[in-house]
């Protein structure tokens, strides 16, 4: 049987940040990728937007490990000369009863420590953003675009010059937890003896959970899957800042960021599927889309919409549930000795991904 100090399961942008923290340390790491690329699963389908921290609850995870990873992930990018843009977003109230939620946004930005936020009226959001309407909105001048992509490379190349390796086409299959240890068996049988596992597989996390022999049923959450479909606006956006409606229950809505090239996508919606390989963009959704956007846009044009690409939240709540915080458990929670699961690591998991990456490198010793 083969050893290793450290295993991480998953090379998506959390798993890397993590293996790369472990390395960092002085650890002797592997990372475990299911797939022949890095990054292929929900790391490679989302917005790539750098998120400021504005809408988690006091004191959670996602509101600590978001403010913290933006500050990190700036100054990375910045060193590294990754593509980045510090753009700012707008987020809008387009009906009265929109403008007090505002309000209680910016309170609750300003109990996470993000106290940039700016409350404009109409005419300045315009001035700003000539083709917008709203009747009022937030600026928030920290939001930014990442390239997700040049992002993992950089971290498996930090990874891999402080010892790290990457096995890619290497899928877990289940692992036997005991006598301190954790042995983890890959589909061809091959089993993996090691000291630590991180196991941050992302929509595979909770199966792959339910799969280790002497971890207890009730430290793994049920996963659900919520599907968000994103279109591409066909031509240039007239607008230099992301914009936000008003949040909605499961999701931020039918927002409009830009890439680093300056070409605008809509999305994603909310649609609760059974699958999270249900990755295909029905273009019938795009109905719904005009009238949501046009309610900021109303220039939008029709047939501007052309489907995209969807993605898959890793929810650890469902349909109708109060949205959960990131779920990182350590041998404190489960009693697993040597065994971190990231469980419902959807937004803003890529804004806090090295933030993630320290917090669970001081998890394991």
């Amino acid at each position: 049987m083969d050893e290793f100090d450290c295993a991480v399961i998953g090379a998506g942008v959390v798993g890397l940040a993590v293996a790369r923290a472990l390395a960092l340390k002085g650890r002797e790491v592997v990372v475990l990728e299911a797939e022949g690329a890095i990054g292929t699963g929900t790391s490679s389908r989302n917005s790539e937007v750098i998120h400021a921290g504005i809408y988690y609850p006091e004191g959670s995870l996602k509101a600590r490990l978001c403010v913290e990873g933006k500050q990190l992930l700036y100054d990375y990018a910045a060193e590294r000369g990754l593509p980045h843009r510090r753009c700012g977003k707008l987020i809008v109230a387009t009906a009265p009863t929109q403008v007090a939620q505002l309000d209680a946004i910016a309170a609750k930005a300003r109990a996470n420590d993000v106290d940039d936020l700016v409350l404009l009226t109409r005419e300045q959001a315009r001035a700003m953003e000539p083709q917008l309407e709203c009747l009022a909105a937030l600026h928030s001048p920290s939001t930014g675009i990442v390239d997700s992509h040049a992002l993992m490379l950089s971290l498996q190349g930090d990874l891999e010059h402080a010892g790290g390796v990457l096995a890619l086409k290497s899928a877990v299959v289940r692992a036997e937890c005991a006598h301190g240890v954790v042995v983890l068996v890959a589909q061809d049988g091959t089993a993996l003896r090691c000291n630590s596992v991180v196991n941050a597989a992302g929509l595979a996390a909770p199966a792959l959970a339910r799969r280790f022999d002497g971890l207890p049923a009730s430290a793994v959450p049920s996963a659900h899957f919520a599907k968000g479909s994103y279109f591409t606006l066909a031509g240039r956006a007239p607008f230099s800042r992301l914009i936000y409606p008003v949040p909605e229950a499961a999701g931020l809505g039918v927002h409009l960021t830009l890439d680093l090239g300056g070409q605008a996508k809509f999305g994603p919606d909310v649609q609760w599927v059974d699958s999270p390989d249900d990755l295909v963009v029905d273009p019938k959704r795009g109905d719904g889309f005009y009238a949501e956007v046009r309610k900021y846009w109303p220039a939008l044009p029709d047939g501007a919409l052309i489907p995209g690409y969807a993605g898959i939240r890793p929810k650890v709540s469902g349909p109708g549930e109060a949205a959960r915080d990131f779920l990182i458990e350590g041998p404190a929670t489960h009693g697993v000795p040597g065994l971190v699961n990231l469980f419902g690591i959807e937004s803003p998991g890529l804004t806090s991904s090295l933030a993630i990456g320290r917090h669970v490198a001081a998890l394991l010793p």
